[in-house]
């Protein structure tokens, strides 16, 4: 009760606790299979509610958990505040400038729809309602990494809440350690409460998915790596296996190119060789239609993922990953990687340079606890057969249930974001989905 009446007296926003109705559904990230068992819910109406919340978190010795939708969302929140950024949803482009600034509430279709009639676009994934801010602060693998590096990488500005409760402008020049940490390492040291990045030329994209029974798995594959061993940065390519209830498997193969749809159809040219596909969606496209490419799902649903990265594919890894058994597991993707997201970057931030030239994503729909450990099973079983194809390592967005950042860091950057986390929030006010701390 204590905990309430300081946040309610603290903000105007609302402010929900245990037992109160709404609280329960407010408090529920959109990946519905991670309990989020926190001591209260602010949606923040404001900045000056953000600053509140964490002026009242460190008199209380609590922790603040900022969250837009939650698709990332981890275990490890008991106790801890969680506040909502979803209203503070401003977007402003600056086609001039080639910027975009977003209030932390935002979600990338937004961000994409404003950017469409300018012939602009922002550095987004593949899912149009992920929240700008975590997907940033995580590093953000977009359609478009291979020509342009990470999300992260192309912030130019960060407005924070610092642990003291004040605000702030993060830039290269202002904070050049905040600024670093902040592009990839996760939300440990601030809570953002805006972003300003810059935004990229497309006057004509392609892209869309084509789709084969599984039995024609082997040509398609072939065919992929042809694709990818040639593919400029501008084209991204993803292989991918279907395991879904009631649907015959299959093969798939999605694409997004930042250019004209000849030059396109030209490099996929291995693949319509293949011929009856079951599906082809593949034309033109607008920023604001690249979510349709791979039809993420966009209402919130139960589910665990995973990834690893891996240093090549051959026939074995193939077999193991087109072949053999994937149950429970809804699906298998294999993400090329390479280009500008494997450059050393002098001025990049704290998500580095990925050498790996794939990555193996994993997913599934988890319908209890047993399901969930048989998807992790699953997960760890692929990832030995696969043998010293995997690193190890895996991408911040990656992690899953039981990883740290240990396993997406090298030893010295993790040492030098856990110092920063030291310094800037001694405290432990912030609490990330997966903190540098543990």
């Amino acid at each position: 009760m204590e905990t309430g009446l300081g946040l309610r007296a603290a903000v105007s926003g609302r402010v929900l606790l245990p037992g109160d109705e709404g609280f329960a559904e407010a408090a529920r990230p959109w990946n519905l299979a991670v309990e989020q068992p926190v001591a209260a819910v602010v949606e923040a109406a404001d900045v000056d509610d953000v600053a509140a919340v964490v002026r009242y978190a460190r008199t209380a010795g609590r922790a603040v958990a900022a969250q837009t939708t939650g698709h990332s969302a981890a275990p490890g929140t008991d106790g801890a505040i969680l506040l909502r950024t979803r209203r503070l949803d401003e977007v402003v482009v600056r086609p001039e400038r080639r910027l975009a600034r977003v209030g932390a509430g935002v979600t990338w279709d937004r961000v994409l729809a404003a950017a469409t009639p300018y012939g602009l676009t922002g550095l987004a994934g593949s899912s149009p309602v992920v929240g700008v801010t975590g997907y940033t602060l995580s590093g953000g693998l977009s359609w478009f990494g291979r020509r342009y590096g990470w999300a992260a990488d192309a912030v130019t500005a960060f407005e924070v809440v610092d642990a003291d409760g004040e605000r702030a402008r993060v830039t290269a020049g202002s904070d050049p350690e905040l600024f670093w940490a902040l592009r990839g390492g996760g939300g440990d040291f601030a809570i953002v409460t805006a972003i300003e990045f810059e935004l990229f030329p497309a006057p004509a994209l392609y892209g869309g998915a084509m789709a084969w029974p599984l039995a024609r798995a082997d040509e398609v594959a072939a065919a992929y790596l042809e694709v990818t061993a040639q593919a400029p940065p501008a084209l991204s390519a993803w292989l991918g296996r279907l395991n879904l209830p009631g649907v015959p498997p299959m093969v798939t193969v999605s694409v997004a190119f930042l250019g004209e749809a000849d030059e396109a159809r030209d490099l996929l040219k291995p693949l319509d060789a293949i011929g009856g596909p079951l599906q082809d969606t593949r034309g033109p496209l607008t920023p604001a239609e690249l979510g349709a490419i791979t039809g993420d799902p966009v209402d919130p649903m139960p589910s665990a993922s995973g990834g690893e990265l891996l240093t090549g594919l051959d026939e074995a890894a193939l077999r193991v990953l087109l072949h053999e058994p994937i149950d429970p597991l809804g699906g298998v993707q294999i993400r090329h990687l390479g280009g500008a997201l494997a450059e050393e970057r002098p001025d990049g931030g704290a998500c580095g340079a990925l050498a790996e030239p794939y990555l193996l994503y994993t997913f599934g729909a988890v319908t209890g606890p047993d399901t969930a450990a048989a998807i992790r099973e699953r997960q760890r079983r692929i990832a030995g057969d696969l043998g010293g194809l995997v690193t190890g390592r895996r991408p911040y967005i990656c992690l899953g249930a039981g990883e740290t950042v240990a396993h997406t860091f090298p030893a010295a950057t993790l040492d030098r974001l856990r110092r920063i986390k030291r310094e800037r929030d001694p405290h432990g006010v912030f609490l990330a989905n997966h903190p540098v701390a543990h």
